[in-house]
């Protein structure tokens, strides 16, 4: 499927889309069983033209789990919803428990840097309970299907499967063109929303809620800062994430003729 918002926009990358499938692509990236790493890392893939297949075995770390819509991973976290809620926030050291977790991973050679936040936190939420309240808050789903998959949208064919998402991977100046086409065909002022949540939270389950509303709204993400750090050596480091659930995008692309997108200013932005 071909992008007429992605040409005008001079997207350096594909646009990506979200699939739930119970076929997987032949071919597909995939992460092994319980090894740990980034959903973000696949969506960078599959922005240059990659396809990213992912399971309930291999979803690289809870909040991905979370975030493509596998259930409530962070039950699977060590120390369970409990210690997560401390990660998030103060860290698990001040508890007996956690602490002794927080040590049997340092002696068993975790990564430094995920023990160092297990034990001191990753202070992203200031108290345990605010981090509990921030996990209560997601729309945490089970996908009715086996997989779901990232793939670039030109690689989609409408009449074969429908995504449940697009994301683009855009700069300051795209996104300011999105933002304001994504109101340009709508009443309000308020049709883009920035979710505070992890990446892969805000291009998969946030976008899952989006999709089943009378008038979904398109959502701003990739600003997390830990997905960030990780993404800066895949050429994203100016980058934010602009997702569109795909009903919408069909309205939108029908809408590209006559916009400013097609007008002087835009093309004085991007000349």
């Amino acid at each position: 499927m071909d992008s007429e918002i992605a040409k005008v926009l001079r997207l350096e990358t594909e646009p990506v889309a979200l699939i739930f499938s119970d076929e997987k692509p032949e071919g597909a990236a995939q992460f092994k069983a319980g090894a740990p790493s980034c959903v973000m890392f696949m969506f960078a893939s599959a922005a240059r033209g990659n396809t990213a297949v992912f399971d309930r075995e291999s979803y690289a770390c809870p909040g991905g789990g979370i975030g493509l819509g596998f259930g409530n991973a962070y039950e699977k976290f060590p120390g369970g919803l409990p210690g997560f809620c401390r990660f998030l926030s103060t860290g698990n050291e001040k508890d007996p428990a956690g602490k002794a977790i927080g040590e049997g991973m340092k002696a068993a050679g975790a990564p430094a840097g995920f023990v160092e936040h297990f034990l001191h936190g990753e202070r992203y939420k200031q108290t345990p309970d605010l981090a509990n309240q921030f996990v209560k808050a997601l729309p945490i789903t089970e996908v009715p299907t086996q997989y779901v998959v990232m793939k670039p949208l030109s690689k989609v064919d409408p009449a074969q499967e429908e995504p449940v998402s697009v994301t683009f991977l855009v700069n300051a100046d795209q996104l300011s063109a999105l933002v304001i086409f994504a109101n340009y065909d709508r009443p309000g002022l308020e049709n883009v929303a920035i979710p505070y949540a992890a990446a892969c939270q805000v291009m998969g389950i946030l976008s899952y809620k989006e999709a089943q509303s009378e008038n979904p709204r398109c959502l701003i993400g990739l600003t997390d800062i830990s997905a960030r750090k990780n993404l800066k050596s895949q050429g994203c480091a100016d980058k934010l994430t602009f997702t569109v659930p795909f009903r919408r995008l069909r309205q939108m692309e029908s809408g590209v003729e006559g916009s400013f997108l097609q007008g002087n200013t835009w093309a004085g932005v991007v000349e």
